[in-house]
């Protein structure tokens, strides 16, 4: 998008173009200069005692807990600000996924579901045979895991 300002610049002047691209032109000068706000630099300096809490609590903290965390540590920060850096900094579907793997995963010693059901899939007629794997199922604040 810089680029495009750039190019453009001498034919429309900065102002409308950043109006019509729906960006601030202040920091569009800002990044012409190089500098950093003063915003950005104590969220980079925030998100790694963040990185260090979460690391040093197991990975399990959400933006919640992280938040009484910080507080708890002297540091004086809004909730919805750790919210943004979390949620910027941490892939949200990356703990779900993982914990998916681990649960579908295949225990030493277990043995698996076993095909206890018919196994003949043919229907006489449509609508007439109704199939379905009920192994895992999310739901809203927790899942439910058939466990053989």
């Amino acid at each position: 998008m810089r680029a495009y300002i750039e190019e453009h610049r001498e034919r429309f002047g900065i102002e409308p173009i950043c109006r019509t691209l729906g960006v601030s032109a202040s920091a569009c000068y800002q990044r012409a200069v190089g500098e950093r706000s003063a915003r950005a630099i104590e969220d980079e300096r925030l998100l790694e005692v963040i990185r260090a809490t979460h690391r040093r609590n197991y990975e399990a903290y959400g933006y919640r807990r992280m938040w009484k965390a910080l507080v708890r540590a002297g540091e004086r920060v809004a909730r919805c600000r750790v919210l943004r850096l979390m949620a910027g900094a941490w892939d949200p579907g990356r703990e779900a996924a993982r914990a998916a793997v681990a649960d579908h995963q295949q225990r030493p010693g277990r043995a698996r579901a076993g095909g206890s059901g018919r196994r003949d899939f043919t229907a006489e007629r449509p609508n007439a045979l109704r199939v379905c794997d009920f192994t895992f199922c999310a739901a809203g604040r927790g899942s439910c895991t058939s466990r053989s």
